[in-house]
């Protein structure tokens, strides 16, 4: 393996007032690096920005949503791991996720950037059973039972440690 570069991310598990988490079917993304998988919205922190404020920008290109980084509380969930990008880099990730509530939401992916829209196919609100019942990809992994501690038991004390979603 050659040189490995660090990749924080910041990802938004989004909830609308039905308890349904917001994702997005995007290409390319099963290991075998063809196949379909769902995903949360976030992406990379750029430098010089902190977790809050990079799921706050990324909450406003991919659905259209501003909200004030402070509103976002704690992350309440990571995971880490490797993945190789298309070009043969290689990085080492950690997702920090951030429970956001909201009543309704119309998703607006106008602002998306160039390469996020070319992945992305679709989006749907899942509510907890679908995810549950699904044969289909879903990162990350075991998001039902994420979904369930964080909503009907409430905010973890110190972020949960989630296994990563790429062999």
């Amino acid at each position: 393996m050659g040189e490995v570069t660090d990749r924080p991310s910041a990802r938004i598990l989004l909830v609308d007032g039905r308890d349904r988490v917001l994702l997005y079917q995007g290409r390319g993304l099963a290991p075998d690096g063809r196949g379909h998988a769902w995903f949360t919205p976030g992406g990379g922190v750029r430098p010089g920005e902190d977790l809050r404020e990079a799921a706050a920008r990324e909450l406003r290109e991919e659905t259209g949503h501003v909200v004030d980084p402070a509103a976002l509380g704690e992350v309440v969930a990571v995971s880490s791991g490797l993945w190789t990008s298309g070009d043969g880099r290689v990085y080492r990730a950690t997702d920090s996720f951030f429970l956001l509530r909201v009543p309704e939401l119309e998703v607006d992916v106008s602002a998306m950037e160039d390469l996020e829209a070319g992945l992305i196919e679709s989006f749907r609100w899942w509510s907890i059973p679908d995810l549950s019942a699904t044969g289909e990809l879903v990162y990350p992994l075991g998001l039902h039972s994420l979904l369930e501690r964080l909503l009907y038991g409430g905010a973890p004390a110190t972020p949960v440690t989630i296994p990563w979603h790429l062999p």
